[in-house]
Parts: structure tokens; C-alpha cells; sequence
């Protein structure tokens, strides 16, 4: 029998390159996202092509209670999870002050409570079979605050620190969790996030999506516990960690507003 994953906002970008690449490494899947004609779309064309089974969930992670029913409907199933990717996310973009009380909320529902939420619902059963694999989706915008992506920042940094933890807790479990932190990614996040192009990605050709997903689904299988995409943004991440605030804060602020 296949091992089966899953996988969050697997409709674009990323999380739709992970559902590729595991399917292409027979993986069945299970793949969640809010909109069911697009995931239909997606189930049909990887059984398709590579011969798996495809269990899709139309569903809103942002909304609470989703994660519980998530974990319910594949309970039912009998279905057991080998790899959980928890891919979902939103940004925004501006001053705080002026940001949008609903949408901030929707974020912080999405980035941090649902990705917690899923990785507590499926871990114990992978320590009991003792085997299994978490990759927890962040970005390098986890090692410093961002002045106008203040909550997209902070929530990415939320990611790093829990995944970071738990992973030092799975050791020797035969479980291992992977946070990836990407760049910026030529993905519909750009567009959906920033009202026009800023100074951080002005100009610059950016990594595709499949080239991320293949480095996370790599160092995921290696096991590793912190996997930066790129030797510059690797570089950036550590500087980011030894250069105090009062130097770093100004320099993000500047490459955060618009070109």
C-alpha cells in the first residue's frame, strides 16, 4: 500500500508543487484547501497521471473548529497520515495601525493556529507508529520583525520557534519535523499580498515554486530540523540573528515598502 500525506492549501503555488512531487513518489494524498472545483481539478489529474488515490477536503482553515473536523473526516476514513505539510498561509501588508482587524485575525487563525492545531491531531499517532514526517511551511521573514508585514512576520516566527521545540522533543522518536523557510517565491502570494511591487523583490527573478517544494521535500527526508532555501538567504538569516535591531529594523522597513 501507498503511504499516504498531507497537504494544506494545496490549490497554488507551493503547496500544489508538494502534492506533484509526492504524487510523482506515489504517495497517496490528502489535500485541503477552500475551493472543491479546483481540488477536483487537481485529484483528477495526478490519478491520472500517477496512479494514486486522492482524498480532497474542501474546507477554510482559518475558520475554527476546522482543524477538528479535518482530522475527523480522515478518522473516518481509516486513512493514517505518513507525512503532514502544513503549507497554508496568508500575508498583508502596511502599517499596523491601519491594518484590517478581520483579515489579521483570519491570519493569525491560519498561520499559527491550524498549522499547531494539525500538528497536534496527527503527531501522537506518528509517534505511536513511530514513523512519519512534519514539514511546517515559514519563510526567512521568521528571523527578524517586518515593520509593515508586522503579523505575517511575527506568525512566521511563531512557526520557526514551535517546530524548532518539537523537534528537539521527537529525538529518537523516529518522527521528525522540518521547517522550511523560504525567500521570496514567484507565487500568487506577491500579488495578493502587496498593493504594488516593493523594494525586497523590485526587479529580481524570483525562485520558482517546484524549486522549493523539492528543497523541503528533500531536507524533509533528511530529517532536518531548519532548512533555509539559498545560500544568500541563508546567509541573511544569520546576520539577522548576530546585527542588533536598531541596525536591522530600519533596513527591513526600507526593503519592505513599495519600489
Amino acid at each position: 500500500m501507498n503511504k499516504t500525506a498531507l497537504v494544506t492549501g494545496a490549490t497554488n503555488g507551493i503547496g500544489l508543487e508538494f502534492a506533484k512531487i509526492l504524487a510523482e513518489n506515489k504517495y497517496d494524498l490528502i489535500l485541503i484547501a477552500r475551493t472543491k472545483s479546483r481540488l477536483d481539478e487537481i485529484k483528477e489529474y495526478l490519478c491520472l497521471t500517477h496512479g494514486i488515490q486522492v482524498f480532497v477536503i474542501a474546507c477554510d482553515l482559518s475558520m475554527p473548529g476546522a482543524c477538528v473536523y479535518v482530522y475527523e473526516q480522515i478518522k473516518m476514513n481509516s486513512l493514517e497520515i505518513d507525512i503532514l505539510i502544513n503549507n497554508a498561509g496568508i500575508g498583508d501588508w502596511g502599517n499596523f495601525a491601519d491594518s484590517n482587524l478581520e483579515k489579521q485575525g483570519r491570519m493569525l487563525q491560519l498561520n499559527i493556529v491550524a498549522l499547531t492545531d494539525l500538528t497536534r491531531l496527527f503527531l501522537p499517532g506518528m509517534i505511536k507508529r513511530r514513523r512519519g514526517k512534519i514539514l511546517n511551511v515559514s519563510s526567512t521573514a521568521a528571523f527578524q520583525p517586518g515593520p509593515l508585514m508586522s503579523v505575517y512576520f511575527a506568525s512566521k516566527a511563531y512557526v520557526l520557534s514551535l517546530s524548532s521545540a518539537i523537534s528537539q522533543e521527537l529525538k529518537g522518536s523516529g518522527v521528525s519535523i522540518t521547517c522550511l523557510c523560504p525567500g521570496p517565491t514567484d507565487t500568487g502570494f506577491q500579488s495578493k499580498t502587496f498593493p504594488q511591487e516593493i523594494r525586497m523583490t523590485h526587479g529580481k527573478k524570483l525562485p520558482c515554486a517546484r524549486k522549493i517544494a523539492q528543497f523541503g521535500y528533500r531536507e524533509m527526508l533528511r530529517g532536518r530540523s531548519v532548512a533555509v532555501y539559498g545560500f544568500i538567504n541563508r546567509l541573511i538569516a544569520l546576520n539577522m540573528r548576530l546585527i542588533p535591531q536598531r541596525i536591522t529594523l530600519p533596513i527591513v522597513h526600507f526593503m519592505q515598502a513599495t519600489a
